[in-house]
Formats: C-alpha cells, structure tokens, sequence
C-alpha cells in the first residue's frame, strides 16, 4: 500500500512546502483540501492548475485526491450541488488527481430512504462528468452515513464505476461498525481509506496514529488479508483542532506506524 497525508493537517501552507514535507518524510502522495482558504480550489486560474500539477510532477509526489465539502444528500435543488460536483472534478482532471471526496449531509429529520435517493440521483448525475474527466467520486463515510452499511444504500442504486466510496475509520468506529463489516459493504466500491487517531468517542482531537482507541490494527489487517492495495491517507485534523501537535513533527512517526501494521499483516 502507499501512504499519503492530508493537507487538513497543515492548514495554508503552500504546495511546495506540502511537497517538501512528503519528500522529506517518506509518503508517496497528498491528500489536498480543496477549500478557498486554502492554496488549491476550484477558484484557481488555468495557469495556477498548470502550474500545481507541474509541482507535483516535479516532486515525483502524487495527487492523491481532492478533499471537498459537497453534501449530496443536502437538502435543497440539486443544480448548486451539481455544479460544486463539477467544478471539483474538472479542477481535479486540471491538477491529474484520481479522486475527489464528497460528503453525504442529509437532513437528520428527512426519511433516509429520501436521502439515500437525493444523494443516489445527484450522484448518477455526475457519475457521466466523471466518466468523461477520468475522476473518481468518493462518497465518505461520514456524518449522515457514517458507516459501510449507510454508504453502501447510497452507492448500490447509482451503479457506476467512477462513484465510489472513501473510507474513514474513524467515522465508522463512531458508527459501531467493525473493521471487517465496514470493508466488506465497501470493497467493490473503494477508492483509498484514511486512518487517523484520537482519544475517545467524545474527544476526538487528532492524536498520533497508534496513540489513540481506533482500531488501526484491525483496519490494516482486514486489508491486507483481502489483498487490497491501494492508499492509506493519514487525515490529522489540525485544522479544526489548533490545540492538537503539529503535524510535520509526528509524520515520521506516523509512517513508521503505518508501515508496522503492513509488516505485521503481510
């Protein structure tokens, strides 16, 4: 498997100091998020997109995926969505990134049959721009659907081999779900996973990975065994969280972790 971070963990620093971060300490990719507070989103010039993508190229470090804040079961008209959906994908074909996330988002008070359709309708919507751009939609497990089994209703309807889903184990730990049921729901349907790590169910400020109660171990080795092998993208919420360590200072203790678990699961 190869190992990535998200730039979730280093708010606002530029592209070529993430780079550098990477380069410096052994992961093969980036997990960018694309947020205008940010330096890469989709408000970017084509020029800009350009010249990112050079970056990386220059680097030899991937574009893992493009982290956005579209919620495909939000209620409301679909054309907003739609065209947030867009925009991320053509920035990701723009930049050479494989993937970009979305978030489910629905209306706790709505029925969940009716947000399953609305984020199953939108998302075969775009599924054909998707096709079209050679980008991946990720559906994460995440607030709404936190678990393999939610994304799982959401994904079956739409049918489409550029939809599929970001694994977050965090998310699914919340949701009770474990580690083998959670890949079995989404393994037809896997784009990468991101792991990370914290202290509770009640504090989830970002710990070093191995420090906290998430079952890291278990998320490994259930891939491993099923000979998965795609990306592990470490996801270290700093941003939301400025209390929390910083990141640079951990990540090579965070791949050497990482890198552990692969030994003791292979």
């Amino acid at each position: 498997m190869k190992l990535a971070f998200s730039t979730l963990g280093v708010p606002g620093l530029s592209v070529p100091d993430v780079l550098a971060l990477a380069n410096a300490h052994g992961y093969h990719g980036v997990e960018l998020r694309a947020h205008p507070e940010e330096p890469v989103h989709p408000g970017l010039s084509p020029a800009e997109r350009a010249e990112t993508a050079a970056q990386f190229k220059a680097a030899g470090i991937e574009l893992l995926g493009l982290a956005g804040y579209t919620r495909v079961a939000a209620p409301g008209d679909d054309a907003p969505v739609l065209d947030e959906i867009r925009q991320l994908l053509q920035l990701a074909h723009d930049l050479g990134a494989p993937f970009v996330r979305v978030f489910p988002g629905a209306d706790p008070d709505r029925p969940r049959e009716e947000s399953d359709a609305l984020a199953a309708r939108r998302l075969g919507a775009a599924a054909e721009d998707a096709a079209a751009l050679g980008v991946r939609i990720l559906l994460e497990t995440h607030d709404s659907h936190r678990t393999g089994a939610d994304v799982i209703r959401v994904l079956g309807p739409v049918g489409h081999r550029q939809v599929g889903a970001l694994w977050d184990v965090m998310h699914t730990w919340l949701g009770g779900e474990q580690p083998a049921d959670s890949y079995a729901a989404l393994a037809p349907h896997l784009g990468y996973v991101q792991v990370k790590d914290i202290a509770s169910a009640e504090e989830s400020a970002p710990l070093p990975l191995g420090a906290g109660v998430l079952p890291l171990t278990e998320c490994v080795d259930v891939l491993c065994r099923n000979g998965w092998d795609g990306w592990l993208c470490w996801e270290y919420e700093k941003r939301w969280h400025e209390s929390a360590a910083p990141l640079p200072g951990l990540l090579d203790a965070g791949r050497d972790h990482l890198a552990r678990l692969l030994g003791e699961a292979a």
